[in-house]
C-alpha cells in the first residue's frame, strides 16, 4: 500500500458505512491511488484461498478479514467494482486443489489471493499456470516455490532463504545453545526451514537433534522426554500453534527449562503464549508502526484482534487491485493475461508492510525481511529490533 494510501479519517468513515461481510465484498474504503482513472465500469473478481475453517481457521479468518479491508478501500480509492470469491481450503492440498479447480473454471476470476500454505502452493501451482492465473500468497515461504516452476505465482513475504538463516544465526550468536532440537510437521514450510537451518548449526558445532512429528499429532509428551539437560533450545518451525502451546505445556509438565524458538505459524497471541518463547514472522506487527495506525484501528474495530498474517494478505490483494484498475485505466477490460502482466509491473515504494513491493523476475518479493518477537509472562509479543 502506497504511503499516500494511508486511510483517513473521512476513508475510514466511508470504510464504516460500505462495510466488509463475511461473503464477497464491493465496498470501498478510501486514499489515493496509481489507478485513480479507473472508472465504475471497472468490474472484476477475484478469488481468495485460505484455512477458513480447520485447525489454522483463526489465521485463515484474519487473512480473509485484510482482504476484505483492502478490497473495500481499494474500491472506492479507485471506483472500481472488485469482488471477493471465498475458497476454503483448510490448509489441506487436497482441498486447495479442489477449490483452485473451482476458480480456474470460474472465468470471472482474474487473479487469486493466497492460498496460505508452501505445501499447498505445490499442489495448486500446475493448474494456475495452465490457466494463466497469477497468485499471490501472504505467508508461503518454502524457498522451491519461486524456482521457476510456477510461473504465475508471486507472494509479499521472503522465502526461507531469508528467515532460516537469520533465525539460525540469532540463535546461534544470542541464546547460544551447545545442543539443540529441531522439529519438523512433515509439511513443505517446516521441512525447507529446517533443511536450511540444520547446516548452520551444525556448522557452529551445535549438536542437533532433528525430529519429525505429523501435524495431527496433539500429546508431544514422548518427543518432549527426548529433550536432555544440555538442550536449551527447541525450534519448532510448525503451522499450527495450539500444537507449540500444547509443546510447552508439556515440556513444563516434565519440568524442562529449553526455550522454544517458532517461526510463521507460532504468532498467534491467544494460542501460542509460552512466556519466553520467540517467534520469527515474516510480518511486522503494524499495530507497532505509525505509519499504519489508521488501518490497524479500523481492522481491530471491524474484526477485532490479529497478528502478523492478515497484512502480507491485505498488501497481497492491494497489489492485484492496482493491477486491475491500471488495466482499466489503460482502456482494457481486466483478464487473466493483462492482469498477471500488471502485477509483474508492481513497484510500490511504500505499503502496510512498512517496506516496497516489487517482485524478482520469479515472483519473489525484492529485498524482504523477517522480524523477530519474544513473548512475555503475560502472554504478549514484542518486537525484537533489528
Amino acid at each position: 500500500m502506497k504511503g499516500s494510501l494511508i486511510v483517513a479519517a473521512t476513508a475510514l468513515g466511508a470504510l464504516a458505512v460500505a462495510g466488509c461481510g463475511s461473503s464477497s465484498t464491493t465496498g470501498g474504503g478510501g486514499g489515493g491511488s496509481n489507478a485513480s482513472g479507473a472508472t465504475k465500469s471497472c468490474i472484476a473478481s477475484v478469488g481468495m484461498e485460505g484455512p477458513l475453517t480447520g485447525p489454522v481457521a483463526v489465521l485463515g479468518q484474519e487473512q480473509l478479514h485484510f482482504a476484505q479491508l483492502a478490497v473495500a478501500k481499494d474500491n472506492l480509492a479507485n471506483k472500481t467494482r472488485i469482488s471477493i470469491v471465498q475458497g476454503d481450503t483448510q490448509l489441506n492440498p487436497a482441498q486447495a486443489t479442489t477449490v483452485t479447480q473451482q476458480f480456474t473454471s470460474n472465468s470471472k476470476i482474474v487473479a487469486v489471493v493466497g492460498p496460505a500454505g508452501s505445501q499447498e502452493v505445490q499442489a495448486v501451482g500446475p493448474l494456475m499456470a495452465r490457466a494463466g492465473l497469477a497468485f499471490i500468497s501472504g505467508s508461503a515461504t518454502n524457498t522451491t516455490l519461486t524456482s521457476g516452476k510456477y510461473p504465475t505465482f508471486f507472494r509479499t513475504v521472503s522465502n526461507d532463504s531469508v528467515q532460516g538463516p537469520q533465525d539460525a544465526h540469532y540463535i546461534i550468536n544470542n541464546l547460544h545453545p551447545k545442543a539443540l532440537m529441531i522439529v519438523d510437521d512433515q509439511e513443505a514450510y517446516s521441512t525447507g526451514l529446517v533443511s536450511t537451518m540444520v547446516p548452520i548449526f551444525k556448522s557452529a558445532g551445535i549438536k542437533v537433534d532433528h525430529e519429525s512429528v505429523s501435524q495431527k499429532l496433539t500429546d508431544f509428551s514422548s518427543l518432549v522426554a527426548k529433550v536432555t539437560p544440555a538442550t536449551t533450545v527447541v525450534v519448532l518451525p510448525w503451522q499450527i500453534a495450539a500444537n507449540a502451546q500444547q509443546f510447552g505445556r508439556n515440556l513444563a509438565q516434565q519440568h524442562k527449562k529449553a526455550v522454544i524458538f517458532g517461526t510463521d505459524g507460532l504468532f498467534s497471541p491467544g494460542t501460542f503464549s509460552i512466556n519466553g518463547s520467540y517467534v520469527s514472522s515474516f510480518g511486522p506487527d503494524i499495530t507497532a508502526m505509525p505509519a499504519d495506525a489508521a488501518i490497524a484501528a479500523a481492522a481491530k474495530a471491524k474484526f477485532g484482534s490479529f497478528g502478523t498474517f492478515g497484512p502480507p494478505v491485505f498488501a497481497a490483494q492491494h497489489v492485484i487491485d492496482e493491477a486491475i484498475a491500471s488495466v482499466c485505466k489503460s482502456g482494457q477490460t481486466p483478464s487473466r493475461a493483462n492482469v498477471l502482466a500488471a502485477i509483474k509491473n508492481t513497484n510500490e515504494a511504500t505499503t502496510i508492510l512498512g517496506q516496497p513491493i516489487k517482485f524478482t523476475s520469479n515472483g519473489d518479493v525484492a529485498n524482504g525481511k523477517f522480524f523477530l518477537f519474544k513473548i512475555n509472562s503475560s502472554g504478549k509479543y514484542h518486537l525484537i529490533p533489528g
